[in-house]
């Protein structure tokens, strides 16, 4: 029996107080109003830095592109 615990994986040399003091799950409460606005004014701060930097980058990407073609057409 016991060789049909270890081709399963099970761990029989655990001890009871190696789990028994392993942290619970703890249930998140709802926010209040003041914490939900809060947390919204943040994630929306995160996400228009995102959309921020988004631009910059495509903006740098464009205006190399020009350059490159502008190169292109002086060469031919």
């Amino acid at each position: 029996m016991s060789s049909a615990l270890v081709g399963v994986g099970l761990n029989t040399c655990m001890r009871f107080n190696e789990f028994a003091h392993t942290p619970t799950i703890k249930t998140i409460k709802p926010m209040n109003p003041q914490q939900y606005r809060l947390y919204s004014l943040k994630r929306n701060k995160d996400n228009a830095k995102q959309a921020y930097k988004a631009e910059k980058d495509r903006q740098k990407i464009a205006n190399a592109q020009q350059q490159i073609y502008k190169i292109n057409s002086n060469k031919q």
